[in-house]
């Protein structure tokens, strides 16, 4: 049914709660489904396709290689945005810590690989600029480039490039960090 057709007015609809989202996690209310909370609402998860797999791996290599200690790696886990939402990021460069307590909710980096997913993972870029996570980086499958989000504020960032096969990004708080978009696109 698409959306103009819903016959229940958006402003009558009550969002769903982060906690209360968690909490039927924690009951096993979606074991056996991909789902995440973005903006209040249940959001399944696109099926990852060999393209996808290889440019999270790729990624995942090469982040835990080149930071060591200095940062926690953390792949396709929650994080705890703004908006009552909780997002599972591909990859996100978060402070160190054993996070048994809670998900984070600060990260210096946070990647998503889009294939079938662009369009959402658009829509996450205000969630993760409304975080202060200086950076976001979507590996877009589609266009065979990385899109940088940079200057994060309210209404989200400010700043977005793309950058093909032949570019290298530093990662931000550790200039010593370059990743080659071509290590991290699948061949084409």
């Amino acid at each position: 049914m698409s959306a103009a057709a819903d016959p229940i007015p958006s402003e009558v609809i009550r969002p769903l709660k982060r906690a209360e989202y968690l909490k039927l996690g924690e009951t096993g209310a979606f074991d056996g489904e991909h789902v995440e909370l973005l903006y209040g609402r249940i959001v399944t998860l696109s099926p990852q396709r060999e393209r996808h797999s290889y440019s999270v791996t790729q990624l995942t290599h090469l982040l835990i290689r080149a930071l060591g200690d200095r940062a926690r790696i953390r792949i396709q886990m929650p994080f705890l945005a703004p908006r009552e939402s909780v997002p599972e990021p591909d990859v996100a460069v978060v402070p160190p810590g054993d996070y048994l307590d809670a998900h984070p909710a600060v990260a210096y980096l946070i990647v998503e690989v889009a294939d079938s997913s662009l369009r959402v993972d658009r829509a996450k870029a205000s969630l993760y600029a409304q975080a202060g996570v200086p950076e976001y980086w979507i590996v877009n499958l589609v266009a065979g480039v990385l899109e940088r989000h940079q200057e994060p504020g309210p209404q989200g960032y400010g700043h977005v490039t793309q950058h093909g096969r032949a570019q290298e990004l530093t990662l931000p708080r550790f200039a010593d960090v370059v990743v080659r978009v071509a290590e991290v696109l699948p061949a084409a």
